[in-house]
């Protein structure tokens, strides 16, 4: 009959055994953290970080007050994301549906009106992105908008002439296109057309003239 001390030997043993061969499957990584600059090491060099870091997480933007800059910055976003969607891929691949999702969570996060952030990133809890194709991401975003108004007692949003009231007037140019030189720069955001003197050449009584 076995005796409790050697029932005690044998489960520490077996428990020594076990240990031994998870040690042998699973290799401790040696891994260490710069503390100047967080940055992580291992055993092959620098770890980079994960892709997803930083992308979601708390708003950043204190309250913006001025009603008036609120306002101007409330349109020119909304403009900017329905464009975006409304020129998203019809058949997107995944790395670019996690693009377009990333970028609103991003937004959420960096957005300058902090309460208008905390209110976008509530909304997109109750209704995550839907990134499947061009016309799932722009009625979504609609439908967000007009959550929006709804809150604020404006009239909806009319979602299904989104492309008529957001026509950015651009054609599908591949990139790269661009012939070049600081008049055709693609970060000259704020050219003004109407004061270029071969575009005010082609308007004649308010139309343009048809060669």
């Amino acid at each position: 009959m076995i005796t409790r001390f050697s029932k005690t030997f044998l489960i520490a043993v077996f428990a020594l055994f076990l240990l031994g061969s998870l040690a042998l499957l699973h290799p401790p990584s040696r891994t260490y953290v710069d503390t100047w600059t967080g940055d992580f090491f291992g055993e092959g060099g620098f770890i980079p970080p994960s892709p997803q870091q930083g992308v979601r997480g708390k708003v950043i933007m204190p309250k913006l007050g001025n009603a008036t800059a609120k306002a101007e910055l409330g349109r020119a976003t909304w403009k900017l994301m329905h464009t975006m969607t409304l020129r998203f891929p019809e058949e997107p691949t995944q790395d670019e549906r996690d693009a377009l999702t990333n970028y609103f969570h991003l937004t959420s996060r960096l957005y300058p009106c902090g309460e208008c952030a905390a209110e976008f990133q509530l909304l997109l809890k109750k209704y995550p992105p839907q990134t499947s194709s061009r016309r799932a991401a722009a009625t979504w975003l609609c439908y967000l908008h007009n959550q929006v108004n709804h809150r604020l007692g404006k009239p909806e949003f009319d979602c299904a002439n989104l492309d008529a009231t957001y026509d950015c007037g651009c054609g599908d140019e591949p990139l790269g296109s661009s012939t070049g030189g600081s008049a055709n720069d693609p970060m000259d955001l704020e050219r003004d057309p109407s004061k270029d003197k071969k575009a005010q050449g082609l308007v004649k009584g308010g139309r343009a003239a048809v060669s």
